[in-house]
Order: C-alpha cells, then sequence, then structure tokens
C-alpha cells in the first residue's frame, strides 16, 4: 500500500468516474486501474463496484476510504510543515456547530495569515457533519458542544471515528431572544415562562436524535417549536416571531448585531461545555494552533 494509491481512490471517489480520475491525475487509465486492483488485492476487500455508469463504493470501500483522508491528510499537514515550498497554497478548515464566536475566532486567525497563500473555509453546519468533517479531514477543527444528556452518545461517536474531544469552557445556560421580547427584561428565566413563545431550534436532519441537538432540553415537550438551519434565519425568527432558543451565552454581537440579549436560564442543573474535536493524535498545523488560541483568547481563558 502506498500513499500514491491512496491518493488514487480518494480521487476516484470524489469524480466518481475512472476515466475522470485519471484525467484529474495525469495517469493513464488502465495504470489507475491496474493500481487500484493491486491495492484491493493487497488489503483483501474490494473498494469500488464499477458499472457503466461509473464507480462507487462498496461498504468496505466506505471504511477504508475515511482512514485514507486520514493518512492522506496527515501527510498534507507534515508536508505543509517540512516540504512544501511557499507557491503551494496551504488549507485549513473549521466545522462548527452555529457559534458566533467560532465564526469570530476564524475571522481574526485569518487577518493573521496571506489569504493568497491559504484556502480557508469555515463551516457552520449540523452536529453530525461537524464530526464527519473531521473525522475525515475536510476540516481540522471542529467545534462542539456536551452536556450531561449528550455526553455518553457524543464521546461513543468520538471514540468509534478515532476523535478526541478538548474543554474549551464550561457555562451556564441562557435564553437567547431579541432585546424587544416581552422576556428581554427578566434577570432570569424559567422554562414555564416560555410557553407562549416558539423555540427556535437549528435542524439537525431526517435521521438526528435528540442527542445531535444544539440546544439544551432537547428532549423536553416544548408547546411551540420552528426550525431553522442557519443563523441569519434564527435571528430574524427571533425578531418576527419573539422566538427564543437556549444557548451558552457567549455572544458576538460584531456578527450577531446588538438587537439581541442572553438572559440566565433558571435551571442550575444544565452545564454546558464547548470544546472542540480533532482527530487522535494529530499534530496540528499552525493555522488550527493560532486558531485554538484565538478562540481562548475571546473566551478568557
Amino acid at each position: 500500500m502506498t500513499l500514491q494509491q491512496l491518493k488514487y481512490i480518494l480521487a476516484i471517489s470524489e469524480t466518481g468516474s475512472m476515466n475522470k480520475a485519471a484525467e484529474q491525475l495525469y495517469v493513464s487509465q488502465p495504470s489507475l486501474t491496474s493500481s487500484v486492483q493491486e491495492l484491493e488485492k493487497e488489503i483483501g476487500i474490494k473498494i469500488f463496484n464499477r458499472s457503466g455508469r461509473g464507480v462507487t463504493l462498496t461498504n468496505d470501500g466506505a471504511e477504508f476510504i475515511q482512514y485514507a483522508r486520514q493518512v492522506v491528510g496527515q501527510f498534507d499537514v507534515l508536508a505543509e510543515k517540512y516540504i512544501r515550498k511557499e507557491n503551494i497554497k496551504k488549507k485549513f478548515g473549521v466545522s462548527t456547530q452555529h457559534y458566533s464566536f467560532a465564526v469570530k475566532a476564524f475571522v481574526e486567525m485569518v487577518k493573521s495569515f496571506d489569504t493568497a497563500e491559504y484556502e480557508f473555509a469555515v463551516r457552520e453546519t449540523k452536529t453530525a457533519e461537524v464530526i464527519n468533517d473531521v473525522a475525515t479531514l475536510r476540516s481540522e477543527i471542529g467545534i462542539i458542544y456536551l452536556n450531561d444528556f449528550n455526553r455518553k452518545s457524543l464521546t461513543k461517536l468520538f471514540n468509534s471515528n478515532g476523535l478526541e474531544f478538548h474543554t474549551l469552557t464550561k457555562c451556564s445556560p441562557y435564553v437567547y431572544l431579541w432585546k424587544g421580547h416581552p422576556l428581554a427584561g427578566e434577570k432570569k428565566i424559567t422554562f414555564e415562562q416560555l410557553a407562549d413563545y416558539p423555540c427556535l431550534s437549528f435542524e439537525q436532519g431526517d435521521n438526528s436524535t435528540f442527542y445531535l441537538a444544539e440546544e439544551l432540553l432537547s428532549t423536553a415537550e416544548y408547546p411551540r417549536m420552528i426550525k431553522a438551519n442557519d443563523r441569519a434565519t434564527m435571528l430574524n425568527l427571533m425578531i418576527g416571531l419573539n422566538g427564543y432558543t437556549l444557548c451558552s451565552g457567549i455572544i458576538c454581537e460584531e456578527l450577531n448585531g446588538s438587537d439581541y440579549t442572553a438572559v440566565p436560564f433558571d435551571d442550575n442543573n444544565e452545564v454546558m461545555e464547548i470544546g472542540y474535536i480533532t482527530l487522535k493524535n494529530v499534530i496540528l498545523s499552525e493555522t488550527a494552533e493560532v486558531y485554538i488560541d484565538e478562540i481562548k483568547a475571546y473566551l478568557n481563558i
């Protein structure tokens, strides 16, 4: 098994075609096919199903390619640090649940580097996709939270994907709403007080479970519930419908605007533990280190 063979199967998987992959890799199709067959014979599994419509991953191939991405990704990190010349663009990506402070830290991190030399990406996305992005090295860092309810299930997901969780901060929950909301002036807000207002929740997909929810008390019986899939829509619904969401209280006004406020949620039992996930035993890039430092600076930790 060689690094070149791993790069070959990644290209085939991404293009879905032997022909397209061969063109992209600047190799002949017979040479590419032969290399894949040799790899399949060596590892004892069939990676691709081949048909007139192209190629698709087998079940064994789908599992194998996750490890292949990790190996190739880690090689790229090493090459970035020790081998590559200045004219080759470096890559850095972050996947995060919907936290404005994570985006703010990303903005500050980017300012430390020459954007002409990098391909940067920040992805506010679903919980499962944050985990998958880091597991497949689509992103180097994932921002996510744990609490007593989801900890066991998410930790199991982390372990099965070869990930580890690093704590950044622990905080009590807040109710996030707009400043014109009837409850905005309260010193604390109880769950009962929220009954007349819609709870806003980030959509996690058709196959999601309560453990993947970004909000606390995901199993609670909410009389009114509205789902959204991006932060801007969520903020608009707060104003238009007097909606609210339960959050960490770590708010970036520069990105969200000054029309919103966070009021302590009256539940002493709930604690949010916010942190970041990485692949286990990885060498973080310089970019990732700067990003984590920017988050810590923003959180004053």
